[in-house]
C-alpha cells in the first residue's frame, strides 16, 4: 500500500541534491519542545493521535486520516517556512512537527483536533533546496547534511529564504539503510 507524499517537480537534480517547486498543501502540526530526537517523539505522538481519531469530524464523531509521508521537523520561528516533508537547529528548544494531510482534504473537510495543542494549516506552494540521504537521520548527521545543503547553495548562488527542515519518511522499524530522509530549505 502506497503513502501519499507531497506533490512537487523536480527542477534540477545533481547528485544527491535537487530543486523541487512543490504544490500547496495542508498539515497538522504541533510545537514540542526537546532535543531533535525527543520533539520528534512527542510531536509525533500528538499528530499520529489526531489521525487516528482524536478529532471531531465536520459530520459528528471521530474520523481517522491515512498516513502520509513525510514527518517534517522545523525550528520555531516567528516567520513559519513552507514544509515540504524535522531540522537541524533548535531555537529556544521548541519544534515545531508536521504530517502532511491526505490531497482529498481541505480545511473545510479535514475534522477538527480535540486537543489544542495541534493544529491545522494551509501552507502555500513554494521552491526548495533538498539532500537526501539513508540510515538514522540524528542531530549529528543532520547538521552535516544541512551544511552539505547549503554549501551547494551557495555553489549555485542560491539564497535560502527559510530555516533548514528535517523530513523523515520511514517507520522507526526500517532498517537504517533503507531509510529516506532530506534536509530542505525553501529558497
Amino acid at each position: 500500500m502506497a503513502i501519499e507524499e507531497p506533490k512537487y517537480k523536480v527542477t534540477e537534480n545533481s547528485e544527491e541534491f535537487e530543486l523541487r517547486t512543490y504544490s500547496p498543501k495542508i498539515v497538522a502540526e504541533a510545537l514540542v519542545s526537546g532535543s531533535l530526537d525527543e520533539a520528534s517523539s512527542a510531536g509525533f505522538k500528538l499528530i499520529a493521535n489526531y489521525i487516528f481519531g482524536n478529532n471531531t469530524s465536520r459530520m459528528g464523531g471521530n474520523e481517522k486520516i491515512s498516513m502520509t509521508a513525510p514527518v517534517v521537523m522545523q525550528p520555531k520561528s516567528e516567520k513559519i517556512s513552507m514544509t515540504a516533508p524535522v531540522s537541524m537547529e533548535q531555537t529556544g528548544g521548541q519544534w515545531r512537527v508536521q504530517f502532511v494531510m491526505p490531497s482529498q482534504y481541505t480545511l473545510d473537510t479535514l475534522p477538527k483536533p480535540n486537543n489544542p495543542a495541534v493544529t491545522l494549516r494551509e501552507v502555500p506552494a513554494g521552491n526548495y533546496a533538498v539532500i537526501r540521504f539513508s540510515g538514522f537521520a540524528g542531530e549529528d548527521k543532520t547538521a552535516i547534511k544541512t551544511a552539505e545543503l547549503m554549501a551547494w547553495l551557495v555553489s549555485k548562488g542560491i539564497t535560502p529564504t527559510g530555516k533548514p527542515e528535517l523530513a523523515r519518511y520511514n517507520p522507526p522499524w526500517t532498517l537504517p539503510f533503507m531509510r529516506r530522509n532530506e534536509v530542505l530549505v525553501a529558497y
